[in-house]
């Protein structure tokens, strides 16, 4: 479903206002989601497919039990730890990059719907019920609700760009 041209995300209009208080409403909205792609009627408005948002949350979930590849300069952690708060309890912002990272980010490889849906269930569910395991890449040890806190912005953020067709 990807376009051809790239489409500048933080222009996009019509997108969705998601908040979610706990795993369990992100896993739902995925539930609701799978039922629109499943019967033809779910559409993303940005550069990925619908398969390519789960899989690329999925990625990010995963980081709280495996090692991040990214290695940020010191002088990024330090300015971004100061905006920690934001990160875990505001809406994120739509369209940043991760500067010198091929597509602006991690786990944006082509994704058939149903594999980056189970990978993102399996995450999130993981990320619900186990302490994670690894520091984070910028704001190091966080506690196991500041995790889940910063995944379900990031899932908001994503999913809010998939939306039932008109």
């Amino acid at each position: 479903m990807g376009n051809t041209a790239t489409i500048d995300t933080a222009k996009v209009t019509g997108r969705r206002e998601l908040h979610f208080n706990s795993i369990d409403d992100a896993l739902a909205e995925a539930d609701r989601l799978a039922a629109l792609e499943r019967s033809g009627q779910l559409q993303c408005l940005g550069n990925w497919s619908c398969g390519q948002v789960f899989n690329h949350l999925a990625t990010w979930a995963e980081y709280a039990f495996s090692p991040n590849p990214l290695k940020p300069p010191f002088i990024i952690k330090l300015m971004l730890r100061m905006m920690k708060k934001r990160f875990l309890y505001a809406p994120m912002k739509v369209g940043a990059k991760i500067p010198k990272v091929e597509n602006g980010t991690l786990g944006t490889e082509p994704c058939d719907f149903e594999v980056g849906l189970d990978r993102y269930k399996k995450a999130m569910t993981r990320l619900k019920t186990e302490v994670p395991t690894q520091p984070n890449v910028i704001f190091g040890q966080m506690t196991h609700d500041e995790w889940k806190n910063m995944h379900l912005r990031h899932s908001e953020l994503h999913l809010s760009f998939l939306q039932p067709k008109e």
